[in-house]
């Protein structure tokens, strides 16, 4: 006698990768439709919700010129973004800051890396990134897609002057949803 196939996926048993959610964003990133459904606004930015892989946290996020998100990291969340449409500027840091503990850091030069990214690319990061995004351009929205595993529990807020990062708050789902 043989096992019966399985007529569906088998469950999901572990959390998403990097890879993974960055292999989702960069899907998402590719849907016209998806892409096509967020309303744009000429003074801030924009997002929906996503149902991420996993149980994952999503976002669709549209830029308006010149806008950004300021430094900032996604605490103990593993994510990845990518670009649907425009460029985006990721400036990032290449050095684990202290989870707790400090209010003032000065940085070394080298722990800085810039990052162009523009439609249907992106990158994948692991917990405890360090990053700002931008949309540079002077006439052109960007939209993005970003995921996060576990949901974000917080997020980190810093101030930067030159090599001195300076932890300005702490938001909490409920700032932000």
């Amino acid at each position: 006698m043989s096992a019966p196939v399985p007529t569906h996926a088998p469950a999901r048993t572990s959390a998403p990768t990097a890879a993974e959610l960055l292999d989702f964003a960069l899907r998402t990133a590719a849907d016209p439709e998806i892409i096509d459904s967020l309303p744009l606004d000429p003074e801030g930015r924009t997002w929906i919700r996503l149902d991420g892989p996993g149980g994952s946290e999503a976002w669709l996020i549209g830029w308006p010129p010149g806008t950004g998100t300021g430094w900032h990291d996604h605490a103990e969340s593993r994510g990845a973004f990518a670009t649907a449409r425009g460029r985006l500027t990721e400036h990032s840091l290449t050095v684990r800051l202290p989870s707790e503990g400090w209010r003032t850091l000065e940085l070394t030069p080298e722990v800085d890396r810039t990052r162009s990214l523009g439609a249907v690319t992106g990158r994948a990061f692991g917990e405890h990134h360090v990053h700002e995004v931008l949309n540079e351009s002077d006439s052109e929205h960007a939209i993005s897609v970003h995921a996060y595993y576990p949901p974000l529990p917080l997020i980190r807020r810093y101030s930067r002057s030159g090599a001195v990062l300076r932890l300005e708050h702490v938001e909490r789902p409920a700032d932000w949803q």
